[in-house]
């Protein structure tokens, strides 16, 4: 089992510390993946249901400082070597396609090809609003711009013209991606566990580390694969990266839950830092461990 790191770029460690340095430090301790979260912008109070929280409350302060998860992969492509890099997840409806495909492209070539893009439909109403976005329909607007992505990556997409988004006949988009930049869906609906399995190269779960449900975690990649089964794919071809979350300073705990998660089909994990006098490598030594028996 492959083991990650979230990088923040929320909340006072990126003012701090800096993006840059974050990431410098998870790769040096040996995280195999640096991932970063999405908002563009929050609501003084949510109204909307959070979807991963079982009372459907958003907990945290809406005044918490958001660096672009764009933005802050480009700076971690900078200050990095070897990880690989990837969103989890960005609220991909929220974004102009081509310009989503433009940045990935430019990001995935200034890594030297170590870009993966979990991506999701989204759950915060507000946050659609406040951007001028549709929120019902984003759906297959998420389909639809994951599709546009991958016609633009190969350098000359084809024209097209849907209700939601119109691009002429002609046109380039250079440079082309150094590898196939792999989609992984977020969430854990019926609907995205269809989506994983039949349009992308996989599944990015979260849970709580206090909360874990390694059973729950197995319906859900037994959901993914007989969706790919049904589109004609080979579902052993499909990654599952589990965010866990409330996971700073618990590396024992962790490695303990590894064996189970490792049974319910996690193939990757992404785990929270203790950056407040942590020792991020002696951490991953202990989950490394428990990965490897």
């Amino acid at each position: 089992m492959r083991i990650g790191a979230l990088v923040p770029n929320s909340g006072p460690w990126p003012l701090e510390l800096g993006i840059p340095a974050l990431a410098r430090t998870a790769e040096a301790a040996g995280y195999e993946s640096l991932w970063v979260s999405d908002h563009i912008v929050l609501p003084e109070r949510i109204e909307s249901r959070y979807p991963f929280a079982v009372d459907g409350r958003a907990t945290w302060p809406t005044d918490t400082p958001y660096v672009d998860a764009l933005i802050a992969l480009a700076l971690i492509a900078g200050a990095t070597e070897r990880a690989v890099i990837g969103t989890a997840v960005l609220v991909l409806p929220l974004r102009h396609p081509v310009i989503l495909a433009k940045q990935a492209a430019s990001i995935d070539v200034a890594s030297g090809g170590r870009l993966k893009l979990g991506v999701g439909a989204g759950w915060l109403r507000e946050e659609f609003e406040a951007l001028g976005v549709p929120f019902e329909g984003r759906g297959g607007r998420l389909v639809e711009w994951m599709q546009i992505a991958r016609d633009c990556w190969t350098g000359r997409p084809p024209a097209r013209s849907t209700e939601r988004y119109t691009l002429p006949a002609g046109m380039r988009s250079l440079p082309r991606p150094a590898h196939e930049i792999p989609f992984l869906i977020g969430g854990h609906s019926p609907p995205a566990l269809r989506r994983a399995g039949r349009i992308a190269d996989g599944w990015l779960a979260q849970q709580s580390l206090s909360k874990l449900g390694p059973a729950a975690l197995a319906a859900g990649v037994s959901a993914m694969r007989a969706a790919a089964e049904e589109a004609g794919r080979d579902p052993g071809e499909l990654q599952v990266v589990l965010r866990l979350v409330d996971s700073a300073g618990r590396g024992a705990e962790i490695a303990k839950a590894v064996p189970a998660l490792a049974e319910a089909g996690v193939d990757e994990l992404v785990v929270n830092i203790d950056w407040e006098g942590g020792d991020p490598a002696a951490e991953l030594a202990r989950m490394r461990v428990a990965a490897s028996d």
